[in-house]
């Protein structure tokens, strides 16, 4: 007697990381650029109050010491054993670290931190848009732009200088996704982002010794740059570090396109700036960007 017709069989259960692998960004992914963002634009808000007693050099200066500080604890890097090609990268990623937070800290200076925050943000747009080979993902950067562009509303400015130090900023922040990348991958755990940090605090010790010097800190401005250093500083550069060995450059550059928006959340939560429907429609058009880069990223080849 012929048996029953066998059902077919069912599809195998992915296990949960490799169904996470399918959307390409995993929702640890998501979260730690977003806690990322949202701990970079508190400390900076909690800096510039410290912007008036030692200016923004001094905050920056601080920054840096604070950084080395908490990444050489977590990281140990084993300095003597590093070759040459792992020293060069961390080199320019200390260079380009640096020079990424003194150029912005001083724009927002010059010209305000909307309109800095929107010439930094030209940086990660563009890794977004040099990588992409899709029209969804170029369609996206677009849109996370005049969401920008919307939320920001940047100003006339005859102040070219500030807004040339805004730019450089943003040329400084692409570097730094791409060279944090070379460095995750060429070091174990948190050693390059330590030796990196260690050798911006070293390049930063003249100048935090000259602006003690003529502008001495008082204790709450001394309290808010430190507070920026490890908000601003140490969560970002390790959650950012960890999140580029999983996330790939592009979607992770456009990700960085809500920073303007934490940003402007963080300024009506803490500093008083209230929201109208622009700023809200401009919100809504970066959160919407993001949404279509992340869950229309393609998965990692299989090997």
């Amino acid at each position: 007697m012929q048996g029953a017709p066998a059902r077919p069989a069912a599809a195998p259960r992915l296990p949960a990381t490799r169904a996470r692998e399918r959307s390409g960004v995993s929702v640890a992914g998501v979260a730690t650029m977003a806690g990322s963002g949202l701990s970079n634009q508190v400390g900076a808000a909690i800096g510039s109050l410290a912007f008036p007693v030692i200016g923004p050099v001094g905050v920056v200066a601080v920054r840096q010491y604070v950084a080395a500080a908490v990444l050489l604890v977590v990281g140990r890097p084993k300095l003597r054993s590093f070759t040459w090609r792992q020293w060069w990268p961390v080199l320019l990623l200390a260079v380009v670290f640096g020079t990424m937070n003194l150029s912005l800290y001083t724009a927002v200076d010059r010209v305000g931190l909307g309109l800095a925050v929107t010439l930094e943000f030209l940086g990660p747009l563009a890794i977004a848009l040099a990588a992409t080979r899709r029209r969804v993902d170029a369609c996206g950067a677009l849109l996370a732009t005049a969401g920008v562009v919307t939320l920001m509303r940047p100003q006339p400015s005859t102040d070219y200088l500030g807004m040339g130090l805004g730019l450089l900023a943003a040329a400084c922040w692409a570097s730094y996704i791409l060279l944090n990348r070379t460095v995750g991958s060429r070091l174990p755990g948190a050693q390059g982002s330590a030796a990196a940090a260690a050798v911006s605090a070293l390049m930063f010790l003249p100048v935090g010794i000259v602006v003690a010097v003529h502008h001495p800190p008082t204790p709450g401005a001394a309290g808010c740059a430190v507070a920026a250093g490890v908000l601003s500083s140490a969560v970002p550069y390790l959650a950012d570090l960890f999140t580029l060995r999983r996330v790939p450059a592009p979607v992770f550059g456009l990700f960085m396109s809500v920073n303007p928006v934490l940003a402007a959340v963080v300024g009506w939560v803490l500093l008083g700036q209230g929201l109208g429907w622009p700023e809200w429609a401009g919100i809504a058009a970066v959160v919407g960007a993001n949404a279509i880069g992340i869950l229309t990223a393609r998965p990692p080849q299989s090997a």
